[in-house]
């Protein structure tokens, strides 16, 4: 059977398509129109695509011109000084490379400095130079961690910018209401309309502005649709009204206690537990308190210690112990105001609603009710049947929820206690929550305290709560545990988060401190091979970071 050739039809409406047809065939198969199979074939196949191109692009019509986006907002804020506009554009320039085991070397992390620089720029109020927002988002494109501080130095341009860029949307998302504008606070009419209108981004903004600025006229607001609203909607609304949470906001609290959601309920009997002086605190108050009671007649002890002679007589009194006695059910008003009736797997019933009790009462409460006691004393009251971890633990919970500072104080413990922790803590979790009550400086000077008296080993967590930079007490007490590492020979890996952390809430002058660690250390007969060359380079990689933060910071005009 010959095969012949099939020439392509005059030029019209389907040419385009005819010709691209003969392209994928092969001009051995299908020629364009008038050309005989052979070697000329491909040649006049691009002849006959050119014109036709040509054809169809001149046949086109005008289409309606675009309507040209909006200028960029303007920027108000001063400009970057030039220097730290160069540092910026370098720390962006930085890309982190592959991840590896080896070691790190003796450079400073560029990209770990990038979220310090944002910090700093945004307390000092400046604007970035235009040039960089498309790096500057592009990184915070990669690092969620990155994105509230980029976002807010980029400023209003980087919005304007993820509405033309689709790969910067993000900016848009993590931003409340999209990027749109929120109405003036004073205009009535405005408001009402976006909170009925508006998308669910838009109205968890509009709600957050107002509540920070009126936290009743915000409250009212959600009470006007609440009915209305879905679940997940109502619980995110609820859960704003923690911004300038107060007395006034409890009868529409004791409201949604009924409310068919349970997530929604449990949110507002937490609230409630929140404000001591609520109905709702001063119910479960009355529950805890049936639950927890001195009794003195669980132990005795002899009285040597007390008047001479009455050891030799015989003469004990008894030692005050906390006796617990947990609920045996869960009633339908312990379920309204908050309680979980099941408890998790692997947790008994009675120990799950007695810490559900004594979390929501007012710590105010122990102190009547054992006795007058202080909340250090309380703690150090032994608790029978073994019921002393569940009580702690709850009491731990209360004292974050209510940000009770004495309480935590005497949760804590002293931090040099021997079995590193305080006498309620049951957690380092635990531990950094209740260090988040107290003010910095307290909680710099606990957590030094505790790396003195128990090295670095378990100290990780609780320096992530700490003020950065941190103080010097805290931050001498890193360094220490550092060199008493290195001098014992310990492995040296084992501290690079510590050496990380370091490098980036250090004070930048203690650098002058650490020049004396450079220097690679003999190393001891039981020293991981090869660990004095890796803390000689670690300390020299911190002392650059902390002097390259100084320089940072001088761009940027911090004293």
């Amino acid at each position: 059977m010959t095969r012949t050739s099939t020439p392509v039809g005059a030029p019209g409406a389907d040419t385009w398509e005819r010709l691209v047809t003969t392209a994928l065939l092969g001009t051995d198969r299908r020629t364009p129109p008038g050309t005989a199979p052979g070697p000329d074939a491909p040649l006049a196949l691009l002849d006959a695509a050119a014109v036709e191109t040509v054809r169809r692009r001149a046949g086109l019509r005008p289409a309606r011109a675009a309507e040209r986006p909006q200028a960029a907002p303007e920027d108000t804020r001063p400009a970057l000084p030039p220097a730290a506009a160069r540092r910026l554009a370098m720390l962006l320039a930085d890309r982190p490379g592959p991840s590896g085991g080896g070691r790190r070397g003796t450079a400073p992390d560029l990209t770990e400095l990038l979220p310090q620089w944002l910090a700093v720029a945004n307390a000092g109020g400046f604007a970035p130079p235009p040039q960089v927002l498309p790096a500057l988002l592009d990184a915070a494109r990669g690092r969620t961690d990155l994105r509230p501080a980029a976002l807010e130095f980029a400023g209003p341009r980087a919005l304007w910018l993820a509405r033309l860029n689709p790969d910067w949307r993000f900016a848009l998302r993590a931003t409340p209401g999209g990027g749109a504008a929120l109405p003036h606070l004073e205009d009535d009419d405005r408001i009402r309309q976006l909170w009925e209108e508006g998308l669910f981004a838009e109205r968890v903004a509009l709600l957050s502005a107002l509540r920070s600025r009126d936290p009743a006229a915000a409250r009212d607001l959600l009470a006007t649709t609440w009915v209305t609203e879905r679940a997940e909607d109502r619980l995110m609304f609820l859960d704003s009204l923690r911004d300038g949470l107060g007395p006034d906001d409890e009868p529409f609290l004791e409201q949604a206690l009924a409310d068919r959601s349970r997530n929604v309920r449990a949110t507002a009997a937490e609230l409630l537990s929140a404000l001591p002086g609520s109905g709702l605190a001063a119910r479960m108050a009355v529950r805890a308190e049936a639950c927890v009671a001195i009794d003195h007649t669980q132990s005795a002890r002899p009285l040597g210690t007390g008047a001479p002679g009455e050891a030799a007589r015989g003469i004990t009194q008894t030692a005050p112990t906390i006796a617990v006695e947990a609920p045996h059910e869960c009633d339908p008003g312990m379920e309204r105001d908050g309680v979980l009736a099941k408890a998790p797997a692997g947790r008994g019933e009675r120990s799950w609603w007695l810490g559900q009790l004594v979390e929501a009462a007012p710590l105010g409460t122990w102190s009547r009710r054992l006795g007058g006691r202080t909340p250090r004393e309380i703690v150090a009251l032994p608790v029978a049947d073994g019921w002393q971890g569940e009580l702690h633990a709850a009491w731990c919970r209360a004292a974050v929820r209510q940000r009770d500072a004495a309480w935590s104080r005497a949760l804590l413990g002293e931090p040099s206690a021997p079995d590193a922790g305080g006498p309620g803590a049951v957690s380092l979790a635990e531990r950094a929550k209740l260090l988040g009550t107290l003010s910095s400086g307290e909680r710099a000077e606990w957590v030094a305290g505790f790396i003195s008296a128990h090295g670095l080993s378990e100290a990780f967590q609780l320096l992530g709560v700490c003020a950065v930079p941190w103080a010097a007490p805290l931050g001498r007490a890193v360094v220490d545990a550092l060199n008493i590492a290195r001098d014992a020979g310990s492995y040296p890996w084992s501290f690079s988060g510590v050496m990380g952390l370091a490098e980036r809430c250090l004070d930048p002058s203690e650098a002058s401190r650490l020049d004396a660690l450079l220097a690679v250390p003999d190393e001891p007969e039981n020293a991981s091979p090869g660990a004095g060359g890796y803390w000689a380079e670690a300390f020299q990689r911190l002392v650059t970071t902390l002097r390259l933060r100084a320089a940072m910071a001088e761009e940027l005009g911090v004293a």
